[in-house]
């Protein structure tokens, strides 16, 4: 098999994480536009993820968040978005470079990327190659272990449980419990 020298991989995945940066300038420059809105997930313990350590210490590895109706100050720069939420009625402020989004989804579009959460480790450690994908192939997503996903399911069903107040603010999820079983 032939070598791949140009790395059409990282050229690609590069390229869609600029369709993310753009969308999210254009959300902070002019704001949402119609019903769209946002769900993004990274890895909390990623490299230059700020979160404050009450956040931390509840999602030590992968959080979700939405933007919608309630967050502030949205700056995106070339290589991280920084934006104000509202977690139980606590504001917070989120700094989270591109490189550890591991998924970014539009609902409203639909429009779904995905990124190996394996990419988003190489690309804060790059001493280490990411392992190329076959050709034609896009990043698939993390997967989880039994364990993690009862995990989920488990928090997915005690967020359900709870009644939700308005105006309390962006509510952090996990999209297993939007996914069709």
């Amino acid at each position: 098999m032939a070598t791949d020298h140009i790395r059409y991989d990282v050229l690609a995945r590069d390229a869609l994480r600029g369709v993310l940066r753009r969308v999210l300038a254009d959300a902070a420059e002019h704001g949402l536009p119609g019903e769209h809105h946002f769900y993004i997930t990274f890895l909390s313990n990623g490299e230059g993820v700020k979160l404050s350590p009450r956040l931390l210490a509840q999602y030590p590895e992968e959080m979700t968040i939405i933007l919608q109706h309630q967050f502030w100050d949205l700056v995106v720069t070339e290589e991280r978005f920084e934006v104000g939420l509202s977690f139980g009625g606590i504001p917070e402020r989120l700094t989270v470079p591109f490189a550890a989004v591991t998924r970014f989804l539009d609902p409203s579009a639909p429009f779904d990327l995905q990124f190996d959460a394996s990419d988003a480790v190489a690309e804060a450690a790059p001493a280490k190659a990411p392992a190329s994908p076959p050709a034609g192939a896009l990043p698939a997503a993390p997967t989880r272990t039994a364990a993690e996903t009862k995990a989920t399911e488990t928090a997915a069903a005690e967020a359900d449980s709870e009644p939700s107040k308005p105006g309390e603010g962006a509510e952090v999820v996990r999209l297993d419990r939007f996914r069709k079983k």
